[in-house]
């Protein structure tokens, strides 16, 4: 990927795509609209980068909610989550810089999980928020903790998504080797094709639209109509050479001690297992283990169990 900011189609299209035999409408997943809604925002990091957020404002008081993605993913996986919450709390939901519509660093090292936690502050402080809840998903949910290990009064409650202060090797690794690498497609057919191949066994029962939803919020097409992973590939190059730089992540969880933590658990994930989480069970007692049976890495925020454990931890937080 050529330069430091994406390049977009004109405008989003309506395209027919075929799949298993089928003729269907595909509706294309505009990240050129979502920059112009009325959600959609930049501020600048302390190193001057050009990031995006979304600001689901709510007319409801109370301690708004932070979302952060994933190693390659971005603010498109908490949408339907932003909108659930947007009537109790206001919800912020950015792309991590090199991610969706953040613009890419020039520097591939700066590529870590300590950037992206000053990258959070950042946004907070540039919106004058003195608390939030933070939901991370596998990354994110790193970053949660280390938040809390820097300014623990900042945050006021954690829903960790498939991730604790430990991971399985064996995951780790695989994260690590696909992040960024996934091979060039020509349409959005391949590319449902290719990722459901490559993921079909950590979410069993997912129906064609959930597919193409999954796909449609990692991918975006380039100036040939092409979908393209929305990610900087350096951020996987970053994975792969770079040693975490976050500390010891158990002191990190210790600091949730005292705090409302939801763990959502795929039972079928490959980088949070039952060891793993038992030993976060006896690190801290009122845990709440959520697990989700029919999921991997990771849970996708819509299943029952998620929606009902994010309900009560919101609840509880004033």
């Amino acid at each position: 990927m050529e330069g430091r900011r994406h390049k977009f189609a004109a405008a989003s299209r309506t395209r027919g795509l075929t799949c298993c035999g089928t003729i269907r409408h595909f509706e294309e997943y505009s990240a050129r609209n979502m920059a112009n809604g009325d959600n959609a925002h930049y501020f600048r990091s302390s190193d001057g980068l050009q990031l995006y957020y979304r600001d689901f404002a709510s007319d409801k008081d109370g301690t708004p909610v932070l979302c952060l993605p994933g190693l390659t993913r971005n603010s498109r996986d908490f949408e339907d989550l932003a909108n659930y919450l947007s009537d109790r709390r206001r919800v912020l939901t950015p792309d991590l810089r090199g991610r969706g519509l953040s613009e890419y660093d020039p520097e591939w090292r700066n590529y870590h999980p300590s950037t992206d936690v000053q990258d959070a502050w950042t946004l907070l402080d540039t919106l004058a928020i003195d608390k939030v809840i933070v939901v991370g998903t596998s990354l994110g949910g790193i970053c949660a903790m280390a938040m809390s290990a820097q300014q623990k009064e900042r945050v006021a409650g954690v829903i960790l998504n498939d991730i604790g202060p430990e991971v399985n090797p064996a995951g780790a690794i695989r994260v690590r080797e696909y992040a960024g690498r996934a091979k060039p497609v020509h349409n959005w057919d391949e590319a449902i094709e290719q990722f459901r191949g490559t993921y079909a066994h950590f979410f069993p029962g997912l129906s064609d639209v959930d597919w193409q939803k999954l796909v449609q919020r990692g991918y975006r097409e380039n100036e040939q109509g092409v979908p393209e992973l929305d990610v900087d590939l350096n951020v996987g190059k970053a994975a792969r050479k770079l040693k975490p730089k976050t500390g010891d992540l158990w002191k990190m969880f210790d600091t949730l001690c005292d705090k409302p933590v939801v763990l959502l658990w795929g039972v079928l994930s490959d980088l949070l297992t039952a060891d793993i989480v038992e030993k976060m069970q006896l690190r801290k007692p009122d845990l709440d283990v959520v697990p989700i049976s029919n999921r991997g890495h990771v849970p996708l925020l819509d299943e029952p169990e998620c929606r009902a454990a994010i309900d009560s931890l919101v609840d509880k937080v004033v």
